[in-house]
């Protein structure tokens, strides 16, 4: 047995009183493999995890984190040897299986992507939930025929850790990226990641028709709510919107015109619970033509398990932009 560090929430209810305990690999669940963790990221999920502000972990104690990466120290399964670079992101784990916010992990096999041999761990939890999401995105966006001559791709929520990473990725793919937050000094950095425009959410001017001239080609958005269903009527003919986020609400009021008379697709993006074979395209793309090629940019913060509550909390208040890294080594 191996003694290490993990942050746990013990229990449901109210503020987390959550904090670093030590753990051995005696208590760590089943699976086919344990990894040595090196870096994790904070996502919403996290955030919200760790603060108790959300209901994201299911059982208790649970170790919150759904992003790791690092070195295979074990394996049951014969795809994997120790000392490879490997990473998990979703599949349950920091919200029914103890997660990466901890010096050591066990998962089960099927969970277990290699990282892609450009990227070190610190560069694919760089990427994360977040950059699989926006990887994602474009996968199934592209699947329904989105191209570059599609026209523009709107990307809200530009900049946060999923949309920094959609502005970069989309805008080195070809496309051209009109981003929209609510931060206006976050317009310098967006345009440094490759967006053409950057608006807010009042700049679009989107009016409230059940059609609108058509003026994008596409939208990945994390937003939801009344942005969601104000770009839908501007949408070109057969061109497509991802869903990835809820932070402007869960309903969306609209009309099936956009469906019906334009073929608009609007298409779920659901990260945690995506196909395997899914998962290792996505995967494979980001490791090649979807590499991010500002990657370093989006990073804004490095934490150690013991500020794990600060930078939630910054999350949470909207207080960060980018993507917040966990260091789990020395």
């Amino acid at each position: 047995m191996t003694e290490f560090r993990a942050y746990r929430v013990p229990e449901e209810g109210g503020e987390s009183r959550g904090g670093i305990e030590q753990l051995t690999t005696a208590d760590l669940p089943e699976g086919d493999v344990l990894i040595r963790a090196e870096w994790s990221s904070i996502n919403y999920k996290d955030a919200l995890a760790v603060t108790g502000k959300g209901k994201i972990l299911r059982t208790f104690p649970l170790t919150p984190g759904i992003d790791v990466a690092g070195k295979v120290e074990s394996s049951s399964a014969g795809e994997f040897e120790p000392g490879q670079s490997v990473l998990v992101t979703g599949c349950g784990m920091g919200e029914v299986h103890s997660g990466g916010f901890a010096e050591y992990v066990r998962v089960p096999a099927s969970w277990v992507v290699p990282v892609p041999e450009c990227y070190t761990t610190r560069e694919a939890m760089a990427l994360g939930t977040a950059g699989f999401t926006a990887a994602l995105a474009l996968l199934r966006m592209e699947s329904c025929g989105q191209t570059p001559e599609t026209g523009d791709i709107v990307i809200t929520g530009a900049s946060g850790g999923v949309g920094s990473l959609a502005v970069n990725m989309l805008s080195a793919a070809g496309y051209r990226v009109i981003a929209v937050s609510g931060k206006p000094d976050a317009a310098e950095q967006l345009h440094m990641l490759g967006a053409a425009e950057v608006v807010t959410p009042d700049d679009l001017q989107l009016g409230s028709r059940p059609l609108e001239k058509a003026r994008f080609g596409g939208v990945i958005d994390s937003v939801g709510g009344e942005l969601l269903a104000g770009l839908l009527p501007h949408i070109r003919d057969y061109g497509n919107v991802a869903a990835i986020g809820l932070a402007g609400g869960v309903k969306v009021q609209t009309t099936v015109m956009p469906f019906i008379l334009r073929g608009v697709s609007l298409l779920g993006i659901s990260s945690a619970n995506c196909p395997r074979d899914m998962r290792l395209a996505a995967w494979r793309r980001l490791g090649a033509d979807l590499r991010p090629p500002r990657l370093e940019e989006i990073v804004t913060g490095e934490v150690g398990l013991d500020d794990l509550p600060e930078a939630s909390q910054a999350l949470i208040e909207r207080r960060s932009r980018g993507r917040t890294l966990v260091r789990l080594t020395g």
